[in-house]
Formats: structure tokens, sequence, C-alpha cells
């Protein structure tokens, strides 16, 4: 713990002193990141989450409008239909996605609009279909 400031000290030269005092003993020589650029958007101001958003970002999280969610989800869930193995796998993975989708067009959550509709398991198996036959 550091001593207090005199009263007869101006700030300034207290603080002066404090910093000169510690640079002698060393506790400034190799810390972490010396010599490294400084992170990337510093220049955009202060973000009062911005220890929330880095979590975010280095655990792969995101967080997204419960609609927009389910749009991001039917995509892929379609995309994961297309590389099935099987006739069978399609049609689980669309239903299951039909059943979200469903269920978002009859109680519709806050935000944006889903502007999906359930996809037509029969259409998607026949483009399975050809794709498969294809490769």
């Amino acid at each position: 713990m550091t001593e207090r400031k005199p009263p007869s000290v101006p700030f300034e030269s207290w603080v002066d002193h404090q910093i000169g005092a510690a640079q002698r003993r060393g506790a400034f020589d190799r810390l972490q990141g010396t010599g490294e650029p400084l992170p990337a958007g510093l220049e955009s101001g202060y973000d009062e989450m911005w220890w929330v958003k880095r979590k975010m970002a280095r655990e792969g999280l995101a967080v997204l409008p419960p609609a927009l969610a389910l749009r991001k989800e039917a995509e892929d869930a379609l995309a994961a239909a297309y590389a099935a193995p099987s006739e069978r796998a399609v049609r689980e993975i669309i239903a299951a996605v039909n059943v979200k989708i469903k269920d978002m067009m009859f109680r519709p959550p806050p935000g944006p609009p889903l502007g999906k509709k359930p996809y037509d398991v029969d259409e998607v198996v026949g483009e399975w279909r050809r794709r498969r036959e294809a490769s």
C-alpha cells in the first residue's frame, strides 16, 4: 500500500513521485501487452457494455431477437436437410423446424417479423433427391 499524500504537496507532484518510484522499482517492466498495438475499437468511444461484448465474442455467443434467431435456425436446418444422409433425416430436420416456425407464426414475439413460412417437406425432399443425384 502506498503512503498518503502529504497535505502540502500538490496532487500532480505526488502522482509523478509515485510513478517515478514505481519505475525505479521495475513495476512497469515486462507488463502484459508491452510493445503490442492497442486493441481495435478504441476509436469508437466508451461503451458501458464492452466487457459483455468481449466475453460474448470470446465464447462465440450471439444475441438476436427471437424471430431473427429462428430465421437463422430455419436456414441452417434447410442446409442441414440438403446435406442429410437419408430421406428420413431430411423429413425429421424439416419437421422439427416447421414446428418452431408454426409456433412463432401463431404467437409472434416482440421484434421484427419472422418472414418465414413452414417448408413443404415433399418439396425439400425432392430438391434433396435432385442434389444427391447431381453429386
